[in-house]
């Protein structure tokens, strides 16, 4: 096969679970693969596991938390994709951490608290950096992995362990998000909070790109729940417990549970499939699970909706990670 006839996606995190499943979906496709991850050996490892091809893959550096490694990242597969004679035809924001345990906030090179550092402020920029890689393409797509737990919306988002999702009035970022402050809403830190907080925001993002990109990009943005991963490697830190019951109990008790293989096939749908081509949608196989289910749009809370304080998470991100002074970088 020729490779410059090979459609790209760029999938981050995709050295295990929901990004591995979702590579290897896409490149049993055809398509090539650009495996943005922390530890390379790990993701060739993984890569020739699960039978990803040399041809359908190239492996590159990425610390989403290391806003440097981010912009090296953005250069790198621009460069990649344009040796290879095609074109970034689909980005996908799946990398995540999940800090249950931390008894205070981690902290990336800048200062922030390292889960919405990874999962949501290195994905802004790099989401920033590649628009105008993805709206070269022909039908470009921007997917971003959303949570049922960030989404009050729905049955898991309203679980209050530790407590919901809310960004507030974002009074941490309004005040810099460094040290003492660790949470978006700038209230006391809570590991777990801090991980649905970042995807909530990282699922706010996708409705901001919709709404200041698409119609002039033709680039359609979407988050996705595939269902409930419960084995995925994010739960690695978690207490040995809670990786041998959370699985059991989503299985047996809610339905809920989804295989790593299988949410990768779906993310891939949402990435490749022509029945998923409309933009600033949240698609989701919902709380339980059934034979033959469907993906579904799901609507968001209405804070997340909300247009002013989307518009608003979008400035003071593009401050904290420093866009414009990215975007000369870029063009220089």
């Amino acid at each position: 096969m020729s490779t410059a006839a090979q459609q790209t996606a760029l999938v981050t995190g995709a050295s295990s679970g929901v990004g591995l499943w979702t590579a290897q979906a896409l490149a049993a496709q055809g398509w090539h693969v650009i495996m943005a991850c922390r530890d390379l050996a790990k993701a060739e490892s993984a890569a020739r596991e699960v039978g990803i091809a040399p041809d359908n893959r190239t492996l590159m550096q990425l610390d989403l938390a290391d806003f440097d490694s981010v912009r090296a990242l953005a250069i790198a597969a621009r460069e990649n994709v344009r040796a290879r004679g095609g074109a970034l035809d689909a980005l996908v924001l799946n990398a995540a951490v999940y800090l249950p345990r931390a008894t205070a906030p981690l902290r990336n090179p800048d200062g922030f608290e390292l889960s919405v550092a990874t999962n949501y402020l290195g994905h802004f920029l790099l989401a920033n950096l590649l628009l105008p890689d993805l709206q070269a393409a022909p039908a470009p797509r921007l997917v971003a992995l959303g949570t049922v737990t960030a989404n009050s919306e729905e049955f898991g988002g309203k679980i209050p362990i530790p407590t919901p999702a809310d960004l507030g009035d974002l009074e941490g970022l309004e005040a810099g998000f460094r040290a003492p402050i660790a949470m978006i809403d700038g209230k006391p830190f809570k590991p777990g909070k801090a991980y649905k907080d970042s995807k909530l925001a990282l699922m706010m993002m996708s409705r901001e790109l919709h709404a200041r990109f698409h119609a002039d990009t033709g680039i359609v943005f979407a988050t996705v729940y595939p269902g409930c991963v419960a084995d995925t490697p994010l739960f690695r830190n978690a207490p040995k417990a809670f990786q041998t019951i959370f699985p059991w109990f989503q299985k047996n008790i809610t339905k809920g549970y989804v295989s790593q293989p299988l949410s990768g096939e779906r993310v891939a749908q949402v990435v490749a499939d022509p029945a998923f081509t409309t933009s600033g949608v949240h698609w989701s196989w919902g709380n339980r699970q059934k034979p033959g289910a469907k993906a579904f749009a799901q609507p968001l809370s209405a804070k997340a909706e909300n247009q002013r304080r989307s518009a608003r998470l979008w400035e003071l991100s593009a401050g904290l990670v420093g866009l414009e002074q990215a975007a000369v970088l870029e063009q220089a």
